[in-house]
């Protein structure tokens, strides 16, 4: 399974926002951008597909940003991705219907279909406080350490 930029992007900003969630305060695009090392301009974007997808809200201006529309534990993996990945579980084509139906039935049955299913559900499983916590394990790891 390949996940675009975009989807990447996405969810690396979600996680970021989450981890610093506060529930009354907003994030600026720019503080995400300069956080992670990702364009302002393609994070704008992003964020406009989230706003979409009912995954965030903004206010403009001087105090404005971005927000969380829910609790980290309630958005998961798949809310993220499906709001900018607008192709992520498109149905297969068809490949041999005309020739051989039942050799295309048992590819979308159990292959496809349960490909699909598989990745849906386990990307449901999987929330924003989930990665927040696995981040936070890999911070300490990766951290600096200083002694006197």
């Amino acid at each position: 399974m390949k996940i675009s930029v975009k989807g990447r992007y996405a969810l690396a900003a979600m996680i970021s926002i989450a981890n610093n969630d506060t529930h009354d305060e907003y994030i600026t695009v720019i503080s995400i951008s300069e956080k992670l090392g990702i364009s302002k301009i393609y994070l704008e974007q992003v964020f406009s597909l989230l706003k979409r997808g009912g995954i965030v809200n903004s206010v403009k201006g001087a105090q404005g940003g971005y927000q969380l529309t829910r609790m980290p534990k309630q958005i998961t993996v798949l809310d993220v991705l499906s709001a900018v990945e607008l192709s992520l579980f498109e149905t297969t084509e068809v490949t041999v219907l005309s020739k051989a139906p039942e050799i295309e039935a048992a590819m979308r049955l159990s292959a496809f279909d349960v490909l699909d299913s598989t990745v849906k559900n386990t990307l449901e499983q999987i929330t924003l406080y989930d990665l927040i916590n696995e981040a936070e394990k890999h911070k300490t790891e990766h951290g600096f350490m200083f002694y006197i």
